[in-house]
């Protein structure tokens, strides 16, 4: 059962959305795709070309940048205990020309590129509950409650984001105007902390107009790295070269509330710089993930594949395009991969 809505929200932190949706809102900033901002987004299709903004799903070649989560591994149902792969039907029903290939996938759902739900992050902000409890999520809502994981009998565990799942934004669809902000054009390709006065220098020098409903996908070069890398990824490479945005500066957070964008996505590991700048506890380990995804409710995109579509962009002198980014329809789960779709 959901916690009572009327005193979720009652407990809103500073520089938080919470109620302005409505108590019981799970869209967060994607209540800004209105049909407006949708029927907006068409325009950017003049040429109608499509680009693929996904890295292949078992990319990275290995699990180092997270080990918690491993690359998908595709295995064939069975059929009277053989392989339901390259199954000759007539061994069940004699005659039959058909040959079968179906098969099963074991899918970390934020290994590659991913989109994170707001059951993602959570905070402790308000000290109250005891155990799970003491976790609240976007507008309010609790661990236990609503956000909850539970031992299933045999010896595992199963988990489910309720209210907050990923299925939330499925349902609502996630297509809009993406608006493309090319940090590495400008930067360069080395490592660096990207403030608000990198932002903003960005977008007065592209003159880049970002309006309500936009998604802000960040381009860095970084999973441009990870294809580069085939099987084996180079951490310390890539850590060599990451443009991250700094969770830390105040000015950015709060250009992302004024902004009023529906979503922000990135080509690199976590859109923000982890580890985040060291401040005195307690504070968020990971602030950008805390300001977006608990206190706005701001679905984050995260190792999205962005090199072609930016050198097209740049080369046409556009910096915006149509984008259509739906996650799966998976109910309960706290992230998703994600296929997301350009078109110019």
């Amino acid at each position: 059962m959901q916690s009572d809505s009327q005193e979720r929200w009652k407990r809103r932190p500073d520089g938080s959305n919470w109620g302005d949706f409505g108590p019981d809102d799970a869209l967060g900033t994607l209540n800004f795709l209105t049909p407006d901002a949708i029927r907006r987004a068409r325009d950017e299709i003049r040429e109608g070309r499509i680009f693929c903004l996904s890295l292949p799903l078992d990319r990275p070649g290995r699990p180092a940048l997270n080990p918690r989560r491993k690359p998908p591994v595709i295995r064939p149902t069975m059929r009277g205990g053989e392989p339901n792969y390259n199954f000759e039907l007539a061994k069940s029903q004699p005659g039959s020309t058909d040959i079968i290939s179906d098969d099963r996938v074991d899918l970390y759902c934020q290994y590659s590129t991913q989109w994170d739900a707001l059951a993602h992050g959570g905070s402790l902000f308000d000290g109250e509950g005891t155990g799970p409890a003491r976790a609240t999520y976007y507008n309010g809502f609790r661990a236990a409650d609503d956000v909850r994981v539970t031992a299933d009998g045999d010896g595992g565990f199963t988990s489910s984001a309720g209210p907050l799942g990923i299925d939330v934004m499925a349902l609502n669809g996630v297509t809009g105007r993406g608006v493309l902000l090319d940090l590495v054009r400008h930067f360069g390709p080395q490592r660096r902390r990207v403030s608000y006065a990198d932002i903003r220098l960005v977008i007065e020098k592209d003159d880049i107009a970002i309006r309500p409903g936009d998604i802000v996908c960040l381009h860095t070069g970084y999973t441009g790295r990870i294809l580069a890398m085939g099987d084996e990824t180079d951490v310390d490479e890539l850590n060599a070269h990451a443009i991250e945005l700094d969770g830390r500066d105040p000015a950015l957070l709060a250009w992302l509330t004024k902004s009023r964008i529906a979503a922000l996505a990135a080509d690199n590991y976590a859109v923000e710089a982890l580890p985040a700048t060291p401040v005195a506890p307690p504070a968020a380990a990971a602030p950008l993930h805390e300001h977006c995804l608990f206190k706005l409710g701001m679905p984050l995109g995260e190792l999205w594949l962005l090199d072609d579509l930016a050198s097209w962009l740049a080369d046409n002198g556009r910096h915006a395009f149509f984008l259509s980014a739906a996650p799966l329809r998976l109910p309960g789960a706290a992230g998703s991969p994600v296929t997301p779709i350009g078109i110019v």
